[in-house]
């Protein structure tokens, strides 16, 4: 079975644009969207992406160093954090592209790697190159005196 490849966000906004109520139907058919009417779009964005790459949500979790449980939460929306970092843990767990994270990262509200920033700098060359192991990118952090991304302990607030 081939792999449909996703429309990009410019080109279905020009569709529709150009479109007329009539063709909504088939487009809705045709489009893979999220549900919104779910108030979860996080979860359900970062269950989809790991469904397309083969993980599990274990393995997510497991990759990012954050408890299960905890992890769990966070994709149902039972729990939140303000911690960005959490974030992008759960991103590189689940080997996300840098265009896939920062989606993410917008979907649970916070604001995406910004290249201005040295130490988003350095999380985005450790995407782009798929560097996804935690302890690895924390070598780079901490090489040019950068911030490491927050360890979980276990805690509630991973």
């Amino acid at each position: 079975m081939q792999k449909r490849k996703e429309t990009t966000t410019s080109h279905l906004d020009e569709l529709l644009e150009h479109s007329g109520a009539e063709v909504l139907g088939t487009f809705l058919k045709k489009e893979p969207v999220l549900n919104a009417d779910s108030d979860n779009l996080f979860g359900d964005y970062v269950k989809k992406v790991i469904r397309e790459k083969n993980l599990t949500q274990k393995q997510v979790f497991l990759g990012a160093g954050i408890d299960e449980k905890v992890g769990y939460k966070y994709l149902a929306g039972d729990k939140h954090t303000s911690n960005r970092d959490v974030i992008i843990r759960i991103c590189l767990g689940a080997h996300m592209s840098l265009k896939e994270s920062e989606r993410a990262l917008k979907l649970y509200g916070m604001s995406p790697l910004y290249a201005r920033i040295d130490r988003d700098a350095a999380l985005i060359i450790a995407f782009n190159r798929r560097i996804y192991e935690i302890g690895d990118v924390n070598e780079i952090l901490e090489k040019y005196d950068l911030e490491p991304l927050y360890e979980s302990k276990g805690t509630e607030d991973a």
